[in-house]
């Protein structure tokens, strides 16, 4: 596949999590809760994935396998459940904007370190000036959203 390819499918992966947080929210609703609807949401999750397993004849790794596996390769699975939980109860509460906002302003400074420092195996891509004035307008965009939402809030 094309890097152009790549890009589209990690835009499209993007585009989905803010439609994924507002589901959620009305799945932790209709479920009588954020833990509920995690669950559910698992469970979908883990069907879809072992569907996709056996219509592309992908196999399974043995217990054997996985017992193998260091356990710090898991943390990926807590890091997303605590993902889900929180955007779950936090998006209908502070707003699929805000929530959203918040989530990938971090994500944008978390992987400019996991590149700068190359950690978790990733490629070694350098925290140049310009990479650093980005990451700060996007903290600036963050900031001023933020100010301007309570301005809004204070002239109603």
């Amino acid at each position: 596949m094309s890097a152009i390819t790549y890009a589209a499918w990690a835009f499209a992966a993007g585009a989905l999590i803010p439609l994924m947080a507002m589901l959620n929210g009305g799945l932790g609703r209709a479920s009588g809760g954020t833990i509920q609807a995690t669950v559910i949401l698992f469970a979908t999750g883990l069907l879809a994935s072992l569907v996709l397993a056996a219509t592309t004849k992908t196999h399974i790794p043995a217990i054997h396998i996985l017992a193998r596996i260091a356990p710090l390769q898991y943390a990926g699975g807590l890091i997303v459940v605590f993902y889900i939980l929180s955007i779950t109860f936090l998006a209908p509460r502070l707003g699929v904007g805000n929530a959203i906002l918040f989530a990938v302003t971090a994500q944008l400074l978390t992987s400019a370190l996991i590149d700068h420092f190359a950690l978790a195996g990733a490629i070694r891509r350098p925290l140049t000036t310009m990479r650093a004035v980005g990451l700060l307008v996007v903290v600036v965009g963050v900031v001023t959203t933020q100010v301007s939402d309570r301005i809004a809030a204070g002239a109603r």
